[in-house]
């Protein structure tokens, strides 16, 4: 492998404000289930500062990145992620100079089929993101952000920080 990358269980590796929750997957043979967001979460929902606004999906083919050129960045809402189908690797890189991680890199292999990939990654503001798809099949990636998408707010910046091909080799893409 060429990444180092965090489960659920690495908090003390995580980029300030970045929050990891661990979501609980229940498999029978008619398939999976698994709550994406509740209220009584406030570690990832609250009405001050984590409101629910608005969910969507992508879907997104085989070896695709999102925002492989051009960083993804938000200057006044959170992202929540989950693979919900799939599995991504999601990357976040502190750009925010007054941070204590400034300049930190964080690799998140997110996936329904295994318990130890099924979480969601907030993403705060000013927080540099983009993810790619890992998995043979496409990757569904569900969103749940704290405003209602208007373009205002979203930023690109330039990825001069992280090489994506090295994911393709750590999963054999």
């Amino acid at each position: 492998m060429n990444n180092k990358y965090i489960n659920a269980n690495e908090k003390d590796q995580l980029i300030r404000d970045v929050v990891i929750r661990q979501l609980k997957v229940h498999k029978d043979e008619s398939g999976l289930l698994f709550e994406t967001l509740r209220r009584d979460w406030p570690d990832v929902y609250g009405d001050g500062d984590m409101p629910f606004a608005m969910q969507y999906m992508s879907v997104t083919p085989s070896g695709q990145i999102r925002d492989r050129e051009m960083w993804h960045v938000h200057q006044k809402q959170k992202d929540r992620f989950i693979c919900a189908y799939g599995t991504i690797v999601t990357a976040l890189y502190d750009a925010r100079s007054n941070s204590p991680t400034f300049g930190k890199l964080n690799l998140f292999v997110q996936s329904p089929e295994k318990a130890e990939q099924m979480f969601m990654v907030v993403i705060p503001e000013n927080v540099y993101h983009g993810f790619m798809v890992v998995s043979h099949e496409p990757g569904h990636l569900l969103n749940f952000p704290t405003q209602l998408y208007t373009g205002e707010d979203e930023v690109r910046q330039k990825n001069t920080l992280f090489n994506w091909d090295y994911l393709k080799d750590d999963f054999g893409l």
